[in-house]
């Protein structure tokens, strides 16, 4: 029996006037399996995000949610299967809401709740605050927040829905040294637990990539470059390639380093394309 894919993209196409943002993007996110997405700025990350988000219309190709497509099933209902944490929603919160009713207006897809939540939905809100360290948070405004604590807020709200997926977009963005490698614990910790949600982790560091994610998706110009496990993709040479740029990527401990080295890269290198 064949398995159902969590998400599979095929010939992803996103045109704008005479500009194509994305072209001929396929991807397929299987039961298991935790994926990264590197490439420089203007590659598409944020437009294939949008796109699986439903807030980017594709001009053509398909995009199917555990076995359902986009456009066919109704959007809203596919939506509460994804879960979305990324800076942008932070400014549509209002700075005066409590961090608990953030998190349970996650249940309802909202921001600026206006729902009326149920005492189910209040106490499975508890739950998943103190499941992300932020038990402490649940009355404290959003405004008194550190950068570290609203992310994990937003991931308690991605998850109250229960998403097969959750997409964490540059989820690092802001924090310092030491909040960084607390986060990346908790989501090393995330990825491992049994039942929960296919991660994936869009950043522009391979040092944020942590054991558990198991496959990477390397952009370069609006297309995939690579995509596979991690130990295939994550190479001197295709991350060079990718971010047209002599870089230097080795493994310690299962996570990665990379060093930009003066120099252009060889000729030829930037277009060569692997598979």
């Amino acid at each position: 029996m064949a398995t159902i894919p969590i998400l599979e993209v095929s010939g992803l196409q996103v045109a704008r006037g005479v500009t194509t943002i994305l072209h001929g993007v396929n991807w397929r996110v299987g039961p298991g399996e935790h994926w990264a997405i590197l490439g420089s700025n203007g590659s598409g990350k944020t437009s294939l995000l949008k796109a699986l988000t439903g807030y980017l219309s594709p001009t053509a190709g398909e995009i199917a949610l555990l076995g359902r497509r986009f456009g066919e099933t109704d959007w809203r209902e596919l939506r509460l299967e994804v879960g979305l944490v990324t800076s942008a929603l932070q400014a549509s919160i209002p700075p005066a809401e409590p961090a608990l009713e953030t998190v349970v207006s996650g249940k309802f897809a909202q921001l600026d709740l206006w729902a009326r939540p149920t005492r189910a939905d209040w106490a499975a809100a508890r739950r998943w605050l103190r499941f992300v360290g932020g038990g402490v948070l649940a009355r404290r405004e959003w405004l008194f927040l550190s950068q570290g604590e609203r992310q994990r807020v937003l991931i308690a709200r991605a998850l109250m829905s229960r998403p097969r997926l959750l997409i964490l977009d540059e989820p690092c963005a802001g924090l310092d040294p030491v909040a960084r490698e607390e986060f990346l614990r908790f989501i090393e910790a995330l990825a491992r637990r049994r039942g929960g949600p296919a991660l994936v982790l869009v950043t522009h560091h391979v040092e944020e990539i942590t054991p558990a994610f198991t496959h990477v998706l390397l952009l370069r110009g609006g297309a995939v470059f690579a995509a596979g496990p991690r130990r295939r993709v994550v190479t001197t040479g295709r991350l060079s390639a990718t971010f047209g740029a002599r870089v230097s990527v080795r493994s310690e401990g299962g996570r990665y380093r990379a060093a930009v080295r003066p120099g252009p890269l060889r000729p030829g290198a930037a277009g060569r394309k692997f598979r």
